[in-house]
């Protein structure tokens, strides 16, 4: 099974609260695909690395695409390795960045993945050392991304993001902000031009079917066989 979960900000009891994250049934065949935001990877200090030990004990594989809140620096250097057809950084053996642009073949599903966003209150994590310019895209990602979607003849099962395509913002009934408008102007593209059965992604806080093949995730846990 394959399930996807919204933003967990490095906070511990989503993973110790067995409703929500890591059910005593899941097993080495499953994966958790968290839509950005996963936050701990954050600190790079000894608390931190002694909870992702733990983590690595879970049977199931943990993979996140990076939110706007995430310590680039450090996940960028982790080792870069190729898993399932996409790159990668190996954070531990069972847990994954899922690096933007990239089509992953898991139980037989495709899965395209695209993180990044715009962070409102960079001002505030500037003055904590918390924010990172690689929050969004760069070309050369944006190229990656559109190279591998031609190659799967923009066909996949389920795609991955952060943020949401402008025309999803709209629904939901916000205006896309201006600082991150390459990014979510290139994931209407994205919405336009790609055949998919699901698209989950993280980032406003909220949980909810915006449409009947495009959904918000926060705390809640969704299961694709």
């Amino acid at each position: 099974m394959i399930y996807f979960t919204g933003d967990t900000h490095g906070e511990r009891a989503r993973f110790s609260d067995g409703k929500r994250l890591g059910d005593s049934a899941w097993t080495k065949d499953d994966y958790l695909i968290v839509c950005g935001d996963f936050g701990y990877v954050m600190y790079d200090d000894e608390a931190e690395r002694a909870f992702l030990d733990e983590l690595a004990k879970k049977p199931y594989t943990i993979c996140f695409c990076d939110g706007n809140h995430e310590n680039f620096t450090t996940l960028n250097a982790y080792p870069c390795e190729v898993w399932n057809g996409g790159r990668v950084h190996k954070i531990r053996p069972n847990i994954l960045h899922l690096m933007r642009g990239q089509i992953y073949t898991l139980q037989g599903k495709k899965i395209f993945v695209m993180g990044g966003a715009y962070s409102i209150d960079k001002a505030t994590k500037k003055n904590q050392g918390l924010h990172w310019e690689e929050e969004l895209p760069v070309a050369s990602e944006y190229q990656e991304a559109i190279d591998n979607l031609r190659a799967a003849a923009h066909k996949v099962d389920y795609i991955v993001s952060h943020t949401a395509p402008q025309r999803i913002i709209r629904l939901m009934g916000f205006y896309p902000d201006g600082h991150d408008a390459e990014l979510t102007g290139f994931l209407d593209w994205v919405l336009s031009e790609t055949a998919f059965k699901k698209w989950y992604f993280g980032h406003w806080h909220m949980d909810k079917e915006i449409t009947d093949r495009v959904r918000a995730l926060w705390l809640d846990v969704a299961a694709e066989e």
